[in-house]
């Protein structure tokens, strides 16, 4: 029998997989937290499961989310990138990861780890929401816009409260299972 899960999950395999697997698992380590970002800003305004189904193809053509790397990514590798089927092609979210990735360094500099200064928001500790239904779950919080707003004013684009607040739930800051999925009742 198919185990419970969060209705938004339930469309494909992929979908399921990430559910069950990493969605909402606490992630401290700075090169997860920075692809779990890259894609954040990559979808905004798509849908998840588009970038799931690219996620690999984004691994190969940012060298594995590299932030190292990619910080100093030439023009010619933008334009390789502008050419890869593979990828959402948007030039101004392929420039932002070369930005956000030279952010990213920046506040490893002051912080230490992006895990501390990320995590500082939340006490280190994710938020337990206890959602009943996805209409309980919201899309922003005065704490994604917080974040939202400290990231951009350190330089770093394509990360609005909605795209920060997704990332917060992808990486485990905050639990927004529903109180019937199955990773909420074995958590």
């Amino acid at each position: 029998m198919e185990p419970i899960r969060c209705g938004w999950c339930s469309a494909s395999d992929l979908y399921k997989k990430y559910h069950d697997e990493e969605w909402g698992i606490p992630v401290y380590d700075d090169p997860s937290l920075f692809e779990f970002l890259i894609l954040e800003t990559f979808q905004a305004g798509l849908s998840w499961i588009t970038i799931l189904n690219k996620r690999e193809n984004f691994r190969i053509a940012f060298d594995h989310f590299d932030y190292k790397k990619i910080a100093h990514y030439p023009e010619e590798k933008i334009e390789e990138l502008l050419q890869d089927t593979g990828i959402i092609r948007n030039k101004l979210k392929i420039r932002s990861a070369v930005t956000n990735a030279q952010a990213f360094m920046k506040v490893q500099e002051e912080f230490g780890s992006f895990s501390d200064y990320i995590w500082k928001f939340t006490n280190g500790k994710p938020i337990n929401n206890n959602p009943k239904t996805l209409k309980d779950v919201p899309a922003t919080t005065p704490l994604s816009d917080e974040i939202s707003k400290d990231l951009k004013k350190r330089g770093f684009k394509f990360v609005g409260s909605t795209v920060i607040y997704a990332h917060m739930q992808a990486t485990g800051m905050v639990n927004d299972h529903v109180e019937d999925c199955w990773t909420r009742k074995n958590s």
